[in-house]
């Protein structure tokens, strides 16, 4: 089944379930609206990739190092949309989806590095189809619960044949470490009541911050190796840390 036959199905499944008395025609516009909206999102998810590619492909070239190990992606099933929108109470309509949700379309960067995280948001951000909308360094600022990430939320111009529409796209940069404890902690999330048990909360938040310290060694045992190997990509991480502060 194609992602469009799945939306559609999702969509109609919806419709039934909450008992919106709408007919067949007008099903089948709000069909042909999200199947609209849906390609705008999947072209935004795939430029952004593209242009993380280009990235990522450059410094393998010039630095010989991947600063990406690898990206994940994904867009919003209508179910989540619809259930987001009644918990913010957004009218249920597209215009006041497209306005109000900024995260149908969502991208995870894995990097090797702490300073790769840093290094390729400057990098994207630097681009001029590329416009910040929101950021939370969850890296620099952990949550309570000792999650760390870096997450943007960017605007970029989709092309189409008569218009050109500007889309949304969230993105989460985090290193191999960071994605390791987010994915087990989500997991163990919808198995267990964790906010009830101070004991796993505890557990997990020393967790992250043992994650953290072998995230920091590793980056540094990676700095001796470049060391005497190219001055000028640390030269790089270092002022690419340092617009990104500012």
């Amino acid at each position: 089944m194609s992602n469009i036959e799945k939306y559609n199905n999702e969509l109609k499944n919806i419709i039934l379930e909450n008992n919106i008395d709408i007919n067949k025609i007008q099903i089948a516009n709000v069909i042909g609206n999200f199947q609209e909206l849906m390609h705008l999102y999947n072209a935004a998810t795939k430029e952004i990739m593209t242009k993380f590619e280009i990235l990522d492909n450059e410094f393998k070239v010039k630095y010989d190092h991947n600063p990406i190990h690898h990206m994940e992606h994904r867009i919003k099933s209508p179910e989540s949309i619809f259930e987001k929108m009644r918990r913010k109470k957004i009218p249920m309509n597209i215009e006041s989806l497209r306005k109000n949700i900024t995260d149908i379309a969502g991208i995870r960067v894995i990097c090797n590095y702490i300073d790769d995280i840093y290094i390729l948001s400057t990098l994207l951000l630097n681009q001029d189809d590329v416009v910040l909308i929101e950021k939370k360094d969850y890296n620099a600022n952990p949550k309570k619960n000792g999650y760390r990430s870096l997450h943007l939320i960017v605007q970029i111009p989709v092309f189409l044949t008569e218009t050109v529409e500007y889309v949304p796209v969230e993105i989460q940069i985090r290193t191999i470490a960071m994605d390791l404890w987010a994915s087990l902690e989500h997991e163990l999330y919808y198995k267990s009541n964790i906010k009830d048990n101070i004991d796993i909360y505890d557990e997990l938040y020393e967790c992250s911050q043992a994650l953290k310290e072998i995230d920091t060694r590793m980056q540094n045992l990676y700095k001796k190796t470049m060391a005497d190997y190219d001055g000028d990509y640390l030269k790089h991480k270092h002022s690419s840390r340092q617009r990104q502060s500012q």
